[in-house]
């Protein structure tokens, strides 16, 4: 059984959703969660229920990722509460799609913003924190979209992809000071949002994946779990896609 006893795990974007999922998957395993999000009324909730269910102290701390003041916030009450930083998942994220020849520039910034530029927000200041630890695991949660495009997606995409690059340098600039930086990239998930599709657009969906079925939340939690842990110990710079076969390299 993997543990996370002792460690403290702050997951953005974490109210609800694949987030929510990974904040409780760590939690399962021992760990202290810091559920951060713009929703304060579903992460408070969602931060009490863990503290309820798995016994472990979880608090909640509104914070917009884009902001980077509210992000270096967002470590220092960490730091503030457990005196040490020992996970950052960066989960949050968004989607405005749209084909590339009619995208609008403000659709393309607030993807970028959010994605990428929130990622590298929060990954600066637990950075810090955890060079002077000599320790830490940041996991980004990226997307297969990041490895092989898509028709309507150039801005999250291109977002993706870079979130990729950055836990890559991330990961060679912290290799030595004791530092881990790694990505997730899924494939379709079943979420509220793949839920709402019109069935023949699920079965195009399903037609792409050598699996043949959606994956579930749980199944980038328990990646998520792996690559916070010390069985990883050895992981950095790399990308494992959960995604049912999809991408194959």
């Amino acid at each position: 059984m993997i543990t996370l006893k002792e460690k403290v795990a702050v997951i953005t974007g974490s109210a609800r959703g694949i987030g929510r999922s990974i904040a409780e998957k760590m939690a399962e395993a021992g760990a202290n969660i810091v559920i951060t999000d713009i929703l304060k009324d579903e992460g408070e909730k969602t931060s009490r229920e863990i503290s309820e269910k798995y016994g472990v102290k979880s608090i909640f701390v509104e914070s917009n990722v884009v902001n980077f003041e509210s992000s270096a916030e967002l470590v220092k009450k960490t730091l503030d509460e457990f005196g040490k930083i020992d996970i950052l998942v960066n989960n949050a994220g968004i989607t405005r799609d749209g084909l590339f020849l009619r995208m609008k520039e403000e659709d393309f910034n607030r993807v970028i913003d959010i994605n990428l530029k929130g990622t590298f927000n929060c990954s600066q200041a637990a950075f810090k924190a955890m060079v002077k630890q000599r320790s830490g695991s940041i996991i980004n949660i990226a997307s297969v979209i990041g490895l092989m495009g898509n028709v309507g997606q150039a801005n999250y995409g291109a977002s993706k992809a870079a979130v990729i690059a950055l836990a890559k340098t991330i990961a060679r600039e912290g290799a030595k000071r004791g530092v881990r930086a790694n990505s997730i990239a899924p494939g379709f998930i079943k979420t509220d949002m793949t839920e709402i599709l019109k069935e023949e657009v699920q079965n195009q969906i399903l037609s792409q994946i050598p699996m043949g079925e959606m994956g579930l939340p749980e199944d980038i939690a328990n990646t998520a779990l792996f690559l916070a842990s010390d069985l990883s110990k050895y992981i950095t710079g790399q990308v494992i896609t959960v995604d049912g076969g999809m991408v194959m390299y």
